[in-house]
């Protein structure tokens, strides 16, 4: 059982320990829950920061339904990090929601995303309680450039990038979970938003993407369809909601590309113990061991959104930095907010949607993590 207010489940993973470097910064107490204590441990030594000042316990759980009531029952908020989400992210759903605590994940995919929509939101509603995936810098800054936009009267059709920089451009820096959730998406459907519906991608379906902060076209990916068209599917406002993303480097991306190419060719229609050791193969070959922590020099992002209306048009880009390290932020953004039983909203909703886009991004740009600006166009 849980002793403080903030559980962070994955205490091992990268994400994980970012998380708990905010709630040290914020000073709240939390539980730290692994499926290997003595592992986490090891790992949290090494790079959490200002652990010696913290206030924590560290719970061993197995990924179980049961396992995790026991462990999550009296916190109030879960933050979730333990992905794919698409294979494992349920089960923690579950066991929040009985263990009676708001939960927050970190997820990209949009399946996962929708799962959690139609199998969970009512259910968390009716216990009064938040459900809100996909509460990370991807893609709460594409959400919040979004909301943004949509402050512009008259805006009902949404276009929005998440463009990011690592070391070498591209690919370096990004952590195990999030290389196995990457290349887990082949097997998932990408859904875009139009007029009201959502519409499945081509299978090969990419975008060139020319943005006044690059000299030549970003090439980019639907990247599962991300969590917008999801979000946005019931909001009134919108009728329209493409997605995508890309790194700044583009030989990044066409590799994922041909990667995917790849898999509907040859492996898409194997049984899926078959495909598991696939995607196992693809993820050990290119991302071996968790990255170093991120520096502000080099990660770099640019998420925005493009409203249009009947005549209006307007853009809205967010500018940003280290984006695990924004993620963690996030989380603690939320997590400060359902400690304090302010929620705009119950049930399925997003960061935005339940936190109010001008307290994440304000949360954001008080720590130097991000800047936004709007253009009329």
């Amino acid at each position: 059982m849980a002793k403080h207010p903030v559980v962070v489940y994955g205490a091992s993973g990268y994400t994980g320990m970012l998380i708990m470097d905010w709630l040290i910064d914020q000073n709240i107490p939390f539980t730290a829950v692994a499926r290997n204590a003595g592992r986490a441990k090891e790992m949290m030594a090494q790079r959490v920061v200002r652990l010696e000042s913290a206030n924590y316990e560290l719970i061993e759980a197995d990924h179980d339904v049961d396992s995790l009531i026991e462990a999550f029952s009296g916190a109030k908020v879960v933050c979730n990090t333990v992905g794919p989400f698409t294979n494992f992210g349920l089960v923690a759903v579950e066991a929040a929601l009985k263990a009676g605590c708001h939960y927050l994940d970190t997820s990209g995919e949009q399946s996962h995303v929708r799962a959690v929509r139609d199998g969970y939101g009512e259910l968390y509603r009716q216990a009064g309680l938040l459900v809100s995936p996909s509460i990370a810098y991807m893609y709460s800054f594409a959400e919040i450039a979004a909301e943004l936009a949509l402050e512009a009267p008259g805006v009902d059709a949404l276009e929005t990038a998440t463009l990011a920089r690592g070391p070498r451009g591209g690919g370096a820096g990004v952590s195990v979970g999030s290389t196995a959730t990457i290349f887990d998406t082949y097997r998932q459907e990408a859904c875009y938003l139009w007029e009201k519906k959502l519409v499945s991608h081509d299978k090969h379906a990419s975008f060139n993407i020319s943005s006044p902060d690059f000299m030549q076209p970003v090439f980019a990916l639907p990247w599962s369809g991300t969590s917008l068209p999801v979000y946005f599917e019931s909001d009134p406002r919108v009728r329209s909601c493409v997605s995508c993303v890309g790194f700044y480097d583009n030989n990044v991306m066409q590799t994922v590309h041909a990667l995917g190419q790849k898999w509907e060719a040859e492996y898409a229609n194997l049984p899926r113990e078959q495909q598991d050791v696939v995607l196992k193969q693809i993820v050990d070959s290119t991302t071996p061991s968790m990255p170093p922590r991120e520096r502000t020099s080099l990660h770099r992002t640019v998420d925005f959104a493009i409203g249009r209306g009947q005549l209006a048009a307007v853009r809205a880009t967010v500018h940003g930095i280290t984006p695990y390290i924004a993620t963690g932020a996030l989380q603690v953004a939320g997590a400060i907010k359902l400690i304090d039983g302010d929620t705009a909203k119950v049930g399925f909703a997003s960061g935005s949607k339940a936190f109010g886009h001008r307290h994440l991004l304000g949360f954001l740009e008080q720590r130097g993590l991000a800047r936004a600006t709007i253009s009329q166009l």
